[in-house]
């Protein structure tokens, strides 16, 4: 008996709020060497993958964008997705959210209506898509919010979760940031390392950044910083099983400091050693405001 093809690297499906970068989340993926079908009906989703896997060779590294405009074709996105995990070919569901004001600003700089708008105003119509949307977001694998991202910041984003994406691996991203410019919105765990001293307040060090040695050394010497590390990782660790057992294999990190510079940047660095060391894990580090002022 043939065993029917399988896709190596899992499809991808990107979804979201309309101008939350579902656009650039797609180009991203197609200059990474997937193949990306726009604004795919949820009834064609199957098929697609079918025929995809059906071509000689197979067209491997797939993915569908699927956005709220489609609902006029009908089907429930949610059915598709449950009935493709029935079948072996779940796909890593990308959900791209912002916030309403940043929306709304986005909309208004292109002079766009939304799709939902109607006769309404613009709030009601992202309310609208919210309502929609909201069963599949708690469905996703990885939400990324683009409220605070430049275009570059949201490649990098997109790039530490797909970058070295493999089966079976749990994948991580330990993300720094400035408490001061907005707490991450599409964190699952959140760490607060303010209580450790601020080399910023050292002027020697104040210039450097959390990836530099002088400043690295300082934060990580600090009393409390090494038994802070050892235990979060001991409890990170206990509880990769029951997130694998959920069906969460993008797990985000957010380590916040004051302006997302120094402490919280340097803690994260070493986060992402540590937690490679612990095996079957992909982990990527990434700083979303180590270049702010």
């Amino acid at each position: 008996m043939t065993t029917p093809p399988r896709f190596s690297t899992p499809p991808v499906l990107i979804t979201g709020m309309s101008g939350g970068g579902l656009s650039s989340a797609a180009k991203v993926l197609e200059d990474k060497g997937f193949f990306v079908a726009q604004n795919l009906p949820p009834t064609l989703i199957a098929p697609f993958l079918e025929q995809s896997l059906a071509q000689e060779p197979p067209v491997d590294k797939v993915a569908f964008l699927t956005d709220v405009r489609t609902r006029s074709f009908g089907g429930s996105l949610a059915e598709v997705l449950r009935d493709l995990g029935e079948r072996d070919m779940s796909p890593t569901v990308l959900f791209m959210d912002a916030r309403d004001d940043v929306l709304i600003r986005r909309f208004d700089s292109v002079r766009r209506t939304h799709p939902l708008q109607d006769q309404d105003t613009l709030q009601v119509g992202i309310d609208r898509e919210r309502d929609i949307t909201n069963p599949i977001k708690e469905m996703a694998d990885i939400i990324i919010d683009t409220s605070s991202l430049s275009v570059h910041d949201l490649r990098r984003a997109i790039e530490a979760s797909f970058g070295t994406m493999a089966h079976n691996r749990q994948h991580v991203t330990i993300e720094s940031f400035g408490f001061k410019n907005g707490a991450p919105r599409d964190a699952d765990l959140m760490v607060d390392v303010r209580f450790l001293p601020n080399p910023f307040w050292v002027p020697e060090l104040r210039g450097f950044r959390g990836t530099d040695e002088p400043v690295s050394d300082y934060v990580l010497s600090r009393d409390g910083a090494g038994e802070f590390i050892d235990r979060f990782v001991s409890m990170f660790e206990s509880m990769l099983a029951g997130y694998r057992h959920e069906g969460k294999n993008f797990i985000t990190v957010a380590v916040g400091c004051t302006g997302g510079h120094h402490r919280s940047v340097a803690v994260s660095e070493e986060l992402g050693r540590r937690l490679s060391e612990l095996g079957d894990l992909d982990v990527n580090v990434m700083h979303r405001d180590i270049a702010t002022s």
